[in-house]
């Protein structure tokens, strides 16, 4: 008797969604809008985590040492640094290191060259690049390389300079973008997600609207709630499955005619890579979403609108 009255109720939604055409692809399209604004978010989400990954990477603290610093005394600072649970990363590069980047920048500069040969030694630091894992815990480090624990086993000072103060401007300038452009993203997910819901649940209702004798009629005839609520969620869900696909379908040839400006603007982020390489994920959150939304949205446009 359930099998019967589930294939009734599915069969009906079939009907009221085909039978009510206009209204049915109004819902398609309207669900397809608010589909499309889920999935640029996700592609913006993406795009910003990837710019702001990119500019965290380019952020980081110069430790500049002595010339007099020992090979073992250096090394063991950099050990040390690397224990702190803030730092991702360090980067030791030798004073012949530095002396050979220097010589490549200013290789078409003879007069710098001339006088660095002129010299007869090498003039320049070694140096350790400390890359944070959070923006905020620069200043931590600096405060470490600024202390008596970067000292040398001798008590010996071996650290010269730390550029942080001339970057902190910069590096906290990023950290109120990174923090502003979530809390921005957040916000205009609710906003469009509020307007979505509202014009969907408006649509929906039409498609309700023009079945109201029909409802009447069983009623009268003392039909359950859930008899005369199924075929109502059977169409809205049907019109937020489509919907799903639609958006999905179109998201392709769009990815693909935006990759060529993005590649270039955001160091080789590939949107149509992200789209392939999460698909499954994308394909669950936007057809998901729109089933849920088709569902949910009629079940409470019957409970709300006709009083069953």
């Amino acid at each position: 008797m359930l099998l019967i009255k589930i294939k009734r109720i599915l069969k009906a939604g079939f009907v009221s969604f085909w039978r009510n055409g206009f209204v049915s692809l109004s819902s398609v399209l309207i669900m397809t809008v608010t589909l499309s604004v889920i999935g640029i978010l996700i592609f913006a989400n993406a795009v910003l985590d990837t710019s702001l990954v990119s500019l965290k990477n380019k952020v980081d603290i110069n430790v500049y040492l002595l010339t007099k610093a020992s090979e073992s005394d250096i090394l063991e600072l950099k050990s040390s640094i690397e224990n702190l649970p803030e730092v991702k990363e360090v980067e030791y590069v030798s004073r012949e290191q530095v002396l050979e980047d220097f010589k490549k920048r200013h290789e078409n500069d003879n007069l710098t060259l001339q006088a660095i040969e002129e010299l007869g030694e090498n003039p320049l630091n070694a140096m350790l690049n400390v890359r944070a894992k959070e923006i905020s815990q620069y200043e931590s480090i600096a405060k470490f390389l600024e202390s008596k624990n970067a000292l040398s086993k001798g008590g010996v000072q071996i650290v010269d300079k730390v550029n942080y103060n001339r970057n902190k401007e910069a590096i906290e300038t990023l950290a109120k973008i990174s923090s502003g452009a979530r809390s921005l993203g957040f916000a205009i997910v609710i906003i469009f997600s509020l307007l979505s819901v509202s014009i969907t649940f408006n649509t929906i209702r039409l498609i309700i609207f023009n079945s109201r004798e029909e409802i009447s009629v069983m009623r009268l005839v003392g039909a359950s709630t859930r008899y005369i609520r199924g075929p109502f969620v059977v169409s809205g869900t049907m019109c937020g499955v489509i919907a799903g696909f639609v958006t999905l379908i179109l998201f392709y040839p769009l990815l693909l005619w935006l990759d060529p400006k993005m590649v270039n603007f955001f160091s080789g982020f590939s949107l149509t890579g992200y789209y392939f390489s999460n698909f499954f994920q994308i394909f669950f959150v936007i057809v998901g979403s729109g089933t849920i939304l088709g569902s949910v949205l009629s079940y409470l446009a019957v409970r709300r609108y006709l009083k069953v």
